[in-house]
């Protein structure tokens, strides 16, 4: 063993061995109490690293706490090299791989609470920096200001960082911390941070873009079907029908994340948009004849690691992408989405009474009369909806989910974004609603979703900027078939 995983060792065992004593200490004066206290308020890390015991529902007593605190100090002490406090970092990612739930709490609250920038530094540079405003000393005001809102967290979570497994140890961190952040607000500082550094450290300038085929190692292979978030891979056969000759799939990958993909898109080359997943995964079809492709159409894309949640590339995946496919296959000219739309069945069971508000008399007795029920309630028309694969395609019924569909999709914003996520995603990165499939997916996910629907987003790389502009000016883009159906 060499000298730094024995210094590794002996480190991880004293905040263990501590531990376990001071919780044997506690518990034979918990069976020596007659009765059990009244829990108390949850104490801050400052009010328990001054304490003596270890209250009721507290992870690591005071002495564990006030040694761990110790341990996170040393790894940015200023006399320590970043090779140093690496190793340091590495030593407390060993001891959190084996702590249990409670304990890297506390550990996330000692980085919250014993970390925070320095307040009053920060107000007199502040000060400085609004006083300088229009004078010769507003350049230095402003680098000192920069300087005093840098948090010596920030200097921490790099020190983690710089160990080989560390940035998959603060990934997986952040991935931990994110579900607890609504019940404990505390945590939210821990959180900002790791997220303003994601964002530089996973930018798009210094991730690679590798194409996934059926000779990619069987391990890479294995985290498609591990991490595929729309359409479940169900079979072998399944997946090397996706990675077929006319198929394509892409993933972002960073160095100190070598073989694991942040985001991969499945693509499908073929001749027209399409309007129905079923073809794209069935197996026994013939693949298309590549050369002759004119379209390549996105039909599945995955975000694989939790802990990069608000970390956005996938917008640079898709144009990255298409600009690879174009120098592959110069006949291609157009590029689209078949999308799922997630979040329309419970949208309009939430809003199907007042969708039915807009409609004319004779729109409502055509639809009373194919329900069964005039005049027609909301009930009746889920209910008829929920079997839209029975629907012929001249029904009112129909009819009407293909219009509130249109309007989910091209009207609806909340905060001035599409209140879809996946609509959110692909009109953030400069698409628009193209069209509206029926039965697109007719699998039990696809209905339990959005009634079997499907939706195609256009990319028009000629006209990406255009569409940025219309989303932020509050107008969705859409095609002139969907702005009809949302007119109707």
């Amino acid at each position: 063993m060499n000298a730094a995983s024995t210094w590794i060792s002996r480190n991880v065992d004293r905040l263990r061995s501590a531990d376990s004593k001071a919780a044997s200490k506690n518990k034979d004066k918990d069976g020596a109490s007659a009765a059990s206290p009244k829990p108390a308020a949850e104490r801050s890390t400052h009010e328990r690293l001054q304490a003596t015991l270890r209250r009721s529902g507290e992870a690591l007593s005071p002495r564990v706490l006030r040694r761990l605190l110790t341990d996170l100090q040393e790894v940015v002490a200023p006399r320590v090299s970043e090779i140093e406090g690496g190793r340091r970092a590495q030593a407390i990612a060993a001891w959190y791989a084996e702590a249990t739930p409670e304990e890297r709490r506390d550990l996330w609250l000692l980085m919250c609470e014993q970390f925070a920038p320095d307040a009053t530094r920060f107000k007199s540079a502040q000060q400085r920096y609004e006083a300088a405003a229009g004078t010769d000393d507003a350049p230095q005001a402003e680098a000192h200001l920069r300087r005093a809102m840098v948090s010596p967290r920030t200097r921490l979570l790099q020190r983690f960082a710089v160990f080989p497994a560390g940035m998959r140890f603060l990934v997986d961190l952040r991935a931990e911390l994110l579900p607890l952040l609504k019940s404990d607000k505390r945590l939210l500082p821990l959180d900002a941070e790791l997220e303003q550094l994601f964002s530089t450290w996973f930018d798009v300038a210094f991730l690679e873009l590798r194409r996934l085929s059926w000779d990619s190692p069987a391990s890479l292979i294995e985290k498609l079907i591990k991490y595929e978030a729309v359409h479940d891979i169900r079979s072998w056969a399944d997946l090397k029908n996706r990675l077929d000759s006319d198929r394509r799939c892409y993933g972002f990958f960073h160095p100190r994340l070598p073989n694991e993909p942040l985001i991969f898109v499945e693509v499908a080359l073929v001749n027209e948009i399409s309007s129905s997943i079923t073809p794209l995964l069935d197996e026994a079809a013939e693949a298309a004849d590549i050369q002759r492709a004119t379209t390549a159409i996105f039909y599945s894309i995955s975000s694989t690691q939790t802990g990069l949640r608000g970390v956005s590339f996938g917008d640079s995946l898709i144009k990255h992408v298409a600009e690879t496919l174009t120098q592959e296959f110069p006949r291609l000219r157009t590029f689209a989405t078949l999308s799922p739309i997630p979040g329309f069945r419970s949208w309009l069971s939430k809003n199907c009474a007042a969708q039915l508000e807009q409609l004319d008399e004779k729109r409502l007795a055509e639809l009373g009369r194919a329900v069964g029920f005039e005049p027609p309630q909301a009930a009746h028309v889920l209910a008829a909806a929920d079997k839209a694969l029975e629907l012929p395609p001249k029904s009112p019924v129909r009819q009407l989910l293909m219009q509130c569909a249109a309007r989910y999709l091209g009207r609806e914003l909340h905060d001035g974004k599409p209140v879809d996520p996946v609509a959110r995603f692909h009109l953030g990165n400069g698409a628009r609603v193209e069209r509206l499939n029926w039965a697109g997916d007719p699998s039990a996910k696809g209905l339990k979703q959005s009634f079997g629907l499907m939706v195609n987003y256009l990319y028009d790389l000629k006209r990406i900027d255009k569409h940025h502009g219309l989303l932020a000016q509050g107008r969705v883009p859409v095609s002139g078939d969907i702005d009809s159906l949302c007119r109707d």
